[in-house]
This record gives C-alpha cells, sequence and structure tokens, in this order.
C-alpha cells in the first residue's frame, strides 16, 4: 500500500511494516522480480514503487483491490491445500483437517464465524468488481426484467446487472446472515433496483423470476445437487424465462484453461463439486428441463451458459 503512494526503499518498507531491513530488502527484490514492483536508484539508494497491475489489484484502496481476497485465500484456503494429498486419496473436501469442523453443509464450515464470512463476501464482491461485466453482457440479457441472484452474497454482480441492464430489477436471494450483511455493507439505499429475499435455495421456495444468475454456485455440488436445484429453479422460472450459469468453463479435451484446472483442485479440497466443460453444465440443465442452451466464452477466468424455459 505504501509503495503507491511514492518510492519507498527496503528501509523505509522495513519501518512501515515492522520488519528487519534484511527481510524488506529481500521481500522486494523477490517482488521486483515477480513484476510487483518497479526499481529505482535514487540519491545512490535502491527504491521500490508498485507497479500498475499491483496498484489496481493488490492495494486496499483501489476499486478492484483483491486484498480481500489475498487474505481469504491465506487464511481458508490454503490451510485446505495443505491437505490436497489427502483429498486426492479421499476424493472429498478437507475441512474436517483443516479445521476440525466436521459438517455436511460445507458452507456451515465456511461460514463458521462472522469474520470468516465478512472475508468470504469480500472475496466475492471483489472477484465480481473485476469480471462481473464480461459475464453479464456475455449474452444480451435485457429481454429479463426481473431477476434473480441465487447465491449472490455481496450484490457485486446484481449491482452490474443493473447497470448494464436499466430497466432490470434483481433479487438477491440468500442465506439470512449473508443477506443481514450484505444490507450492513454492501447494498445501500443507492441501490434502488437491487432486493433480497431470505432462504436456503435447495429448501426454501424461490421467487418467480424472468431469469435466474447461478454464478460461482454449481461449481460447491455433485451433479445429483445441481440437477435438483436446476429442477427447482426450472419450475419457479417463468415460461420464456432462463437461467444464466456463471462458471470457469474446462475445454472439452481436458487441455485448458490452466486457471479453471487449479480452480477444480480446489473444489476437491473445499467443496463437493467440480468445475465442468460446458458440455457437462448443458447436460444438467437439460436433465432439468431447460432447452435451446448456448454457452459464451468471455476470454477472461468466467464464461456463461444460458438455458430457456420454452414457453
Amino acid at each position: 500500500q505504501k509503495a503507491a503512494e511514492r518510492p519507498l526503499t527496503a528501509e523505509e518498507v522495513s519501518r512501515a511494516v515492522g520488519a528487519s531491513v534484511d527481510g524488506a530488502e529481500r521481500l522486494m527484490a523477490a517482488c521486483s522480480g515477480l513484476q510487483l514492483v518497479n526499481t529505482h536508484q535514487e540519491h545512490g539508494q535502491v527504491c521500490y514503487s508498485n507497479t500498475q497491475q499491483a496498484s489496481a489489484f493488490l492495494t486496499r484502496s483501489s476499486p478492484t483491490s483483491l486484498y480481500q481476497a489475498v487474505q481469504f485465500s491465506s487464511g481458508t484456503n490454503y490451510l485446505c491445500w495443505h491437505y490436497l494429498t489427502d483429498a486426492v486419496r479421499e476424493g472429498r473436501n478437507q475441512y474436517e483437517k483443516a479445521f476440525g469442523i466436521t459438517s455436511e453443509d460445507f458452507f456451515q464450515a465456511l461460514y463458521r464465524s462472522d469474520e470468516e464470512m465478512g472475508k468470504f463476501m469480500q472475496l466475492m464482491n471483489a472477484i465480481w468488481n473485476i469480471c462481473g461485466k464480461d459475464v453479464i453482457t456475455a449474452f444480451d440479457l435485457s429481454p429479463f426484467k426481473n431477476i434473480c441472484d441465487l447465491g449472490g452474497c455481496s450484490g457485486a454482480l446484481a449491482k452490474q446487472c443493473t447497470s448494464s441492464y436499466p430497466e432490470c430489477n434483481v433479487i438477491i436471494f440468500d442465506l439470512s446472515k449473508v443477506v443481514q450483511m450484505s444490507r450492513k455493507h454492501f447494498v445501500t439505499e443507492a441501490d434502488q433496483r437491487i432486493s433480497f429475499q431470505e432462504g436456503d435455495f435447495f429448501k426454501d421456495s424461490l421467487p418467480e423470476a424472468d431469469l435466474y444468475i447461478l454464478s460461482r454456485i454449481l461449481h460447491d455440488w455433485t451433479d445429483q445437487r445441481c440437477i435438483e436445484l436446476l429442477r427447482r429453479i426450472h419450475k419457479a422460472c417463468r415460461s420464456g424465462g432462463a437461467v444464466l450459469v456463471v462458471e470457469a468453463l474446462l475445454n472439452q479435451d481436458g487441455s485448458g484453461p490452466l486457471t479453471a484446472q487449479l480452480y477444480s483442485l480446489n473444489m476437491l479440497v473445499q467443496t463437493e463439486g467440480r468445475e465442468r466443460t460446458d458440455a457437462q453444465y448443458a447436460a444438467l440443465l437439460a436433465a432439468a428441463g431447460f432447452s435451446s442452451i448456448q454457452h459464451r466464452r468471455t476470454g477472461k477466468i468466467y464464461d456463461a451458459v444460458l438455458g430457456y424455459k420454452q414457453e
């Protein structure tokens, strides 16, 4: 953060973060090699400043900051990845070993405290602040006036919807404690076309809508659970409506993309689910009754699959 304001020497960095000068010098040298900071010679001393990417994504003050996402990865993801070998051998998530929490529903572990839930919501907020517009505009969603964002979390994707499609209204459907946190910290009174409904989308009645958005939802669950959820959506969906699935799509031949392959490993250590190909998502949608299924790749991390409920 400090190096965003002006170039600093390693000694200044060490004082700012409470580290040894030797440690700060080695860290800044490594960050330079990773192209996270630029080096300068000023008055015979080496100084460091943030690269453009670091300023955009790693400083807390940036609107596209991934600071909270990095914090969540450090405190949660990496602890599960410590047991990657066990996850591969057992074929299941590692929350019990990582956190001592036994739960049939991994979200009980993920939301084990308000602090952890807040970190996860900040992560999701950062992701959709950066990637949301690409997936929301992958298809023309303007015909859909009433949209339900299932598991809409912080509301960042809902905001992208109302920004890209000024005539739409969005209901965020999520667990009660998530909705309360979102109302308190993320969605303001200025977001007049965004409303909330509390509930569990596997158990409670879903609001009627023209379009349902499932962003980074299906990759959490087994095929059977995905079809169960999609059938509930199909039943609630208005005739001529649709469901938009937002996920990182794997190539059909399994060759990549690398990010999606690594995400799939992360799903193994943390959830019940996996990343899938567009054909696999299409099969899930078809099994739930949706048709005219299409997919669009954005050229970035997340892609979109759209399926319709016939009139």
